[in-house]
């Protein structure tokens, strides 16, 4: 039998890396982690462990020789994102890596309301050019963070007003990103929407949360000027607290309200309704 192409996987400690992973290890799919910390890696059947950061060219480059996709998650929000991406793209091709798999996000943009698109517009530019086949993954934000937004006193405060926003499952995002590298020519420069069902404003989150969990969550529309004052604590540098912030602005603006199919197009079911996800991690 021949030797199946060779996927790389980055982001296996993570959420979404870690289920793409384990999903490509459970159907026996040979594949390689690239992570920061060897230790931190999982042990996973058929998978090999190189560590290479995004911003080690020489690294990435030596870890993707004989890859033919690679999964990119985005890497952890810092000033410099772009640059890093940019670096470990540019090893990606230098090693002879054919297709690209990407988690950018919904409505990335240059001008994106939220400010940390515009670093995955930037990064879909710089793949683009690359002479990799892409494919883009740009998924809403996540159901999983809703109730991380939610204060001690059980307040999710934000600037959203009455604004929309179409929440998706990380394990939906993952199976879709799995589906892809099973089948990267079949899906290659394609970006696709990766929403759930439906959009909810930022009160129903709350309270679809109140209900299923049965302790009260509820929301408080901030003005802009409020929704900075009232994260100066954090000492967070500028760029940091503009992002949280326009998670709340980009809601309001209606860019993030669309509702797409392509999960279930991709994958062949369909993605998680809210209350069910908020039901599967009780």
């Amino acid at each position: 039998m021949p030797t199946p192409p060779l996927i790389a996987v980055t982001g296996s400690t993570g959420a979404v890396g870690g289920r793409v992973a384990r999903d490509l290890a459970a159907r026996g799919i040979p594949q390689r982690l690239l992570v920061r910390d060897a230790s931190r890696a999982p042990a996973l059947d058929g998978a090999e462990v190189h560590v290479a950061r995004y911003s080690d060219g020489d690294a990435a480059r030596a870890a993707l020789q004989g890859v033919e996709t690679l999964f990119m998650v985005s890497a952890s929000e810092t000033a410099d994102r772009v640059e890093h991406h940019r670096t470990f793209v540019e090893a990606a091709a230098d090693a002879g890596v054919r297709a690209i798999v990407y988690t950018s996000f919904l409505a990335a943009a240059a001008d994106a309301v939220f400010t940390l698109g515009r670093d995955h517009a930037a990064t879909e530019d710089i793949i683009r050019s690359s002479g990799m086949r892409w494919t883009f993954l740009r998924d809403n934000f996540y159901m999983d963070m809703m109730e991380l937004f939610a204060g001690d006193d059980g307040v999710i405060r934000g600037p959203a007003g009455d604004g929309r926003c179409s929440l998706v499952s990380r394990s939906d995002v993952a199976a879709t990103a799995v589906s892809v590298l099973l089948d990267s020519a079949g899906h290659a420069d394609t970006a696709y929407d990766l929403t759930g069902p439906q959009a909810l404003t930022m009160t129903e989150v709350a309270q679809k949360i109140s209900a299923v969990r049965g302790h009260p969550v509820r929301f408080v529309d901030e003005s802009v000027d409020e929704a900075y004052a009232s994260r100066a604590a954090f000492g967070a540098p500028r760029w940091q607290v503009d992002a949280w912030v326009s998670t709340y602005t980009a809601i309001a603006s209606g860019d993030l309200a669309g509702v797409s199919g392509d999960v279930e197009r991709v994958t062949g079911r369909p993605p998680q309704t809210f209350e069910e996800f908020l039901g599967a991690v009780s």
